[in-house]
């Protein structure tokens, strides 16, 4: 079974190996905001939000998403490592179509 923690540290070594950041981030007084910034090449921020598979977002959480996605934010909810997957994949491609240099995925740490 997949457990969040391990799909944090995947994501984390991914996004740093594409040369971003992935960083924790807390907003004391804020409950339900993304538990992850992800800081891309090429200026890309994605406030980040993981889950197992089976795990749910609290109606905070919803709320928090919607309310980042309406600032012009974005914004993601990462289900189990293969959604989490697809999005750096996605994260790739646009970089490429930008013209912005990232690293190739690997999937060393499997």
């Amino acid at each position: 079974m997949e457990r969040e923690r391990d799909i944090e540290k995947w994501l984390r070594r991914q996004v740093e190996g594409m040369g971003g950041a992935f960083l924790k981030f807390t907003s004391p007084g804020n409950g339900g905001v993304p538990d992850r910034l992800a800081l891309l090449p090429g200026g890309r921020v994605w406030f980040i939000e993981l889950k197992t598979g089976k795990g749910r977002l609290a109606p905070v959480q919803s709320w928090q998403l919607a309310r980042l996605r309406a600032l012009g934010c974005r914004a993601a909810v990462l289900r189990g490592k293969a959604e989490a997957a697809e999005w750096l994949e996605e994260r790739r491609k646009e970089a490429d179509a930008y013209g912005v240099y990232t690293a190739r995925l690997s999937e060393a740490g499997d």
